[in-house]
Formats: structure tokens, sequence, C-alpha cells
């Protein structure tokens, strides 16, 4: 019989200790993926009068035609809204706007001018009735294509009809410098600012140059 290599001391309890990091406790089921876009929609009714409303629920969801999803209670003014002309904006705001962003998630557009409350600016769109907010970096003109109604919330997917960014992030050689943008995200009911960039896209499998080895 072959002997077995003896294993260093220590070694089998510092296994149990780093699988003990890694214990879950179960929990029933929620909307806890996480971080999610905090955005803030513009829609606007028949006679162009705007609205804005803020939501946590969205994605995109195709890439070739350009789509996104948002998703919103029936009984929110906004719902009426985007239903009856099948248009709104998305708003990707910065941190500067986080505080006005939490204010239209929690008063009515029924009876309040959120833009006149919070200050922010109405900018008109290039393809569609609802106006952009021109203080967020980044506003995604949309058009619905499909509506559908999944419980609590209507699920509006829409076609990406132009993309507007703000000019000062864009470098001399036409790069979004998306790092000036200064985003935001929503998780388990708290506002982040998200960090320092860490990776892009295929990094892990890049080849190495001479001056990365």
């Amino acid at each position: 019989m072959l002997n077995k290599p003896k294993e260093k001391r220590g070694a089998r309890r510092a296994a149990r200790d780093v699988s003990h990091d890694f214990d879950k406790d179960i929990w029933k089921p929620g909307t806890l993926l996480c971080p999610v876009p905090a955005v803030m929609l513009t829609c606007a009714d028949e006679d162009g009068h705007a609205n804005i409303i803020t939501v946590a629920w969205a994605g995109t969801v195709c890439s070739e035609p350009p789509m996104l999803s948002v998703s919103i209670r029936e009984e929110r003014h906004s719902y009426g809204l985007i239903t009856k002309t099948g248009q709104f904006v998305v708003n990707i705001p910065s941190v500067d706007q986080v505080r006005a962003m939490d204010y239209c998630g929690v008063v009515s557009g029924r009876d309040i001018d959120k833009f006149a409350e919070t200050g922010l600016t109405p900018t008109p769109a290039a393809q569609v009735r609802p106006p952009l907010i021109a203080e967020c970096p980044i506003n995604i003109e949309c058009e619905v294509r499909q509506t559908l109604n999944l419980g609590s919330h209507a699920m509006f997917v829409a076609e990406i009809l132009q993309v507007h960014v703000n000019h000062r992030m864009v470098t001399a050689s036409g790069r979004f410098a998306l790092e000036q943008a200064r985003l935001a995200a929503f998780a388990h009911g708290g506002y982040y600012a998200l960090g320092k960039k860490i990776g892009f896209f295929g990094y892990s499998v890049q080849k190495k140059t001479k001056k990365d080895a």
C-alpha cells in the first residue's frame, strides 16, 4: 500500500475555515438581483405634459435591434402615459442627481410637476415626445414594441431610437469616457456610487504583451 503524503500541519483546519466563509443563509424568493441601474424615465401625455418616474427594474434585452426593458406598476401615473403614447426616455443620472431621482420615485406626477420641484431641466428629444433630462449624462430615447403584464409589474420592451451623451465626456479620439459620468446604482433599497474600473470585457483571456509580462 502506498503511503499517503504527509499533510502540512494545520492544512485541514485551514480548509475548514475557508469553506466556512462560503456558508449561505437561505432566504425566500425576492428581487435581490443587484446592483441594477437607477434611472429616471421621462414620459408625456398626448398634450406634451411631461412626467418623471424613477425605475430600478431596467435592463438591456437585445443588441440588434438595440432594445431595453423597464418594468412599472400599473397603478403608477407613468404607466398610463407610456401605454397611451408608447414612448419614453431613459435618463441615466450621475450621483449629483440621486436626491432628485429619489424624490421622483416617491411622489406622484398626477399632482406635482416634478421638473419644477426638482429643478431638473427638460430638453427636447430628437425622435420622441417626452423630453430629455439635461443634467443626466446619458439619455436614451425609446419606443415601445411589446408590453408584458407579469404580475406586480408590467414590462415595456422598447427599441432604442436615439442615444445622447454629454459631449464633455467624449474624448478627442471619440471614446465615451464613462468613468467621468460618476454613475449611481441601486442595490437592496440603497443608492451607491459606482467605484473604479477593475477590468473590461474579455480582459481575462487577453494575450499578454511584453509590456504586461
